[in-house]
């Protein structure tokens, strides 16, 4: 009910939401752009070709598109908490975190996702790759876990926020900065960030390993090829460590004491 609430107030100006939903595909298209234009003078880039490359963007792109529409708003819980306005979610006989993620719910932020599609299918079209059942339904699996990993670390910094009030674009550096790594072979930024995001933030298991299996391209770092596999477990241990995490800021909030 939320969420089709917000969802009526922008469609109560219809042209409007369409140039809103126009400009952010086009914001979005621009990194594809510039990896086009790279490709203009280069035949590859970390091993990987133009469609590859391609797939690499789509991927990032729509994983962290979803996961930005349905848990996007929950980043604002640091200024809810300033305000006092988090209040009113702790006394509604709604889970406070259902009320966070869906209010202010922007379905314009659907562009990302869509622009995401249309750049998959161009790079389906064009990858030589010998395609399987197992490798299709890798892919599927895939972007379905990697949205909720980057929704699992949306969340995560939402609940630092109960801690750090003001600390809302810590999160978007391994939300928005993680889709703009991903979409890009990681080997290029070196083994210790590729360390990093394997094991201390694994947003490599966001699109990375899963796309080496799908193309059939070794792992870095000495890993096995099949680690990719390991993206449904990944997102699942996030989950968890998520809703830990928001549970510990629930019980530590106290008001704004006005």
């Amino acid at each position: 009910m939320l969420i089709m609430m917000w969802v009526r107030s922008s469609m109560a100006y219809p042209a409007s939401f369409v140039l809103m939903l126009c400009s952010s595909m086009v914001l979005t298209v621009m990194d594809f752009v510039a990896i086009v234009l790279m490709f203009s003078h280069i035949s590859s880039f970390g091993g990987f070709s133009l469609a590859e490359m391609a797939l690499l963007y789509a991927t990032a792109s729509m994983t962290l598109g979803i996961a930005d529409l349905f848990t996007g708003s929950i980043e604002r819980v640091g200024e809810r908490v300033r305000t006092g306005a988090f209040d009113a979610y702790l006394i509604r006989p709604v889970p406070a975190f259902v009320q966070a993620a869906a209010d202010g719910f922007a379905l314009r932020r659907i562009g990302r996702p869509l622009q995401a599609g249309i750049v998959l299918v161009f790079a389906l079209n064009r990858l030589d790759v010998d395609w399987t059942v197992a490798r299709g339904i890798m892919l599927l699996v895939s972007m379905i876990a990697g949205s909720v990993i980057f929704a699992a670390i949306f969340v995560l910094g939402a609940a630092f926020q109960f801690v750090s009030v003001d600390s809302a674009e810590l999160a978007n550096s391994f939300t928005y900065g993680g889709q703009a790594m991903t979409q890009y072979p990681l080997v290029v930024f070196g083994q210790q960030i590729v360390r990093a995001v394997t094991f201390v933030v694994p947003i490599a298991f966001v699109n990375y390993y899963p796309v080496l299996y799908v193309l059939g391209k070794p792992a870095p770092l000495g890993l096995p090829s099949w680690i990719g596999l390991l993206s449904p477990l990944v997102a699942a241990v996030m989950v968890a460590l998520a809703s830990l995490a928001w549970r510990a800021g629930l019980r530590r909030y106290r008001s704004t004491g006005s």
